[in-house]
């Protein structure tokens, strides 16, 4: 009989004594698809807004090489996106992370976006380097899910962190995962970073946020050319309320001075009806 699935997990820890040669960073570019080049992009506009408005000292680069052996100083990586901080001195005319120079230190977090020409990769071939240089924090984000079935996956977001000097996976699954270096949550299924889980408050890249910000003065404006119309509808009809209360009292004053005049008459009218009463009985011969 076939044997049922176990929930068994295991961990395990050894010692690595890499054949540098094989971490030699190479020379040209890796070509990069239009999906990986676009979410590459997409990351490293959500953090250069992120650090420009926090205000945190630090920059963000891409495919920025990370030498770590002195002795050997090709052998290396270049994370697809990496969060350095503080901020190096001379950043601009930085050209590659030495971590044997004053002022150099490993990446706050590294970001690796798996490609579908290179999936296996940043399964199982890049974190010994990030180990070894000491990283903090590796997120290994696979939106499409390229990435071998082997050891469970695919998974969309891979998390690794620096514990007691052993680097360690601390999350494989679908995501979002808290990252301890933005103090955010960060997903693959969409690709997102946000400052809650549910993605309700969702990061932005400067373009976005000004278009945010150009819809909500558009909208405010909006608002205050209704409310003015209103303002206006309100004041016309005040004014109508007025001029209708001045018809009405011209109304009252007019019935009211025909009143006067009505009594007037009546008076008048009783007056000469007495005149001529009385003119009658004086006329009346007396017997």
């Amino acid at each position: 009989m076939p044997m049922a699935q176990s929930s068994l997990q295991v961990s395990l820890r050894y010692d690595l004594h890499p054949e540098l040669q094989s971490w030699v960073l190479p020379e040209g570019p890796v070509p990069e698809s239009r999906l990986h080049d676009l979410a590459v992009r997409r990351l490293v506009e959500l953090l250069e807004h992120w650090v420009g408005r926090t205000g945190v000292d630090a920059i963000v680069t891409r495919n920025l090489a990370l030498r770590f052996v002195q002795e050997h100083p090709k052998v290396g990586i270049d994370p697809d996106v990496a969060l350095i901080a503080p901020r190096p001195a001379s950043d601009e005319e930085l050209t590659s992370l030495r971590l044997w120079k004053p002022g150099h230190a490993p990446p706050k977090l590294s970001i690796e976006v798996v490609s579908q020409s290179h999936p296996y990769k940043d399964y199982g071939r890049i974190q010994e380097r990030y180990a070894a240089c000491g990283a903090e924090e590796l997120l290994v984000l696979d939106p499409e899910l390229y990435g071998p079935a082997t050891h469970g996956g695919p998974y969309a977001v891979q998390q690794w962190l620096q514990r007691e000097g052993v680097f360690t996976r601390v999350f494989a699954g679908p995501g979002p995962v808290f990252s301890p270096a933005l103090e955010a949550w960060v997903g693959a299924r969409p690709l997102a970073i946000s400052a809650d889980p549910d993605r309700a408050e969702p990061w932005l890249t400067r373009a976005e946020h000004a278009q945010r910000e150009a819809g909500r003065a558009r909208e405010a404006e909006a608002r205050a050319r209704e409310a003015e119309a209103r303002a206006r509808e309100a004041e016309a009809r005040a004014r109508e309320a007025e001029a209708r209360a001045r018809e009405g009292e011209t109304r009252a004053r007019e019935g009211e001075t025909r009143a006067r005049e009505e009594a007037a008459a009546d008076r008048q009218a009783r007056l000469e009806a007495e005149a001529r009463l009385a003119e009658l009985e004086l006329r009346e011969p007396r017997g």
